[in-house]
């Protein structure tokens, strides 16, 4: 990750990170949301903070799962305001995330139903690909 330093100031989060299509990418993608959110909201609150970070990592594991191919990387762009985090991540297929129906044997597919729960979300079309974002507010 890139950083920004000044002299004898804190080292300043990059807004974007680009990682690995892999599972391994969702806990970096967790602890590069961690570093901006500590950095740029200092006095989030436990819950708003758990909010971010779940819906950041259930969005990336939902790229690398559902919006990649082996060899592909994703793109992880956030923003704040004083009241919310907006999580971005841009990935190489134009196949859009849905929520499934309920089911009990599945295992997975549960993840933008708790986006949904948490955060205003949608989809983007960009030249290669979709960019799937959602805003968490306190």
């Amino acid at each position: 990750m890139n950083t920004t330093r000044s002299a004898g100031a804190r080292v300043v989060p990059p807004q974007r990170v680009v990682l690995a299509a892999v599972e391994e990418s969702a806990k970096a993608a967790r602890d590069f949301t961690s570093d901006y959110i500590h950095f740029h909201l200092p006095d989030i609150g436990d819950e708003p903070l758990a909010d971010v970070m779940l819906v950041a990592s259930e969005l990336v594991t939902n790229s690398i799962r559902y919006g990649s191919e082996p060899g592909d990387s994703l793109r992880v762009v956030l923003a704040h305001g004083p009241d919310n985090v907006t999580i971005e991540v841009h990935d190489t297929r134009r196949r859009r995330p849905h929520l499934k129906p309920e089911s009990v044997e599945r295992q997975r597919g549960r993840g933008l139903f708790i986006v949904d729960a948490l955060a205003t979300w949608g989809v983007r079309d960009r030249p290669f690909g979709k960019i799937v974002w959602a805003v968490v507010k306190w």
